[in-house]
């Protein structure tokens, strides 16, 4: 999926995903995607739930083995 922007959260541990997210998307214009990589089991609960409360739109969520990617849309 294309993105305008990437956060690497691998080794964070909550609430340091989420707290970076925020940070990263703070730049970005409405409209655009930030590609979160992230490896704290807590990010499947807490990225979700930050999108919800931000008003962010979390465009998809994937596992992929050791690490889960997301997609979220700057509102």
């Amino acid at each position: 999926m294309d993105h305008d922007a990437e956060l690497d959260a691998l080794g964070l541990l909550c609430p340091l995903p989420v707290l970076k997210a925020r940070k990263r998307l703070q730049p970005l214009s409405s409209g655009q995607v930030l590609r979160v990589l992230a490896d704290d089991p807590a990010a499947v609960i807490d990225m979700p739930h930050f999108c919800a409360e931000a008003g962010h739109e979390l465009v998809s969520m994937t596992d992929e083995g050791t690490q889960q990617v997301y997609y979220l849309r700057k509102a």
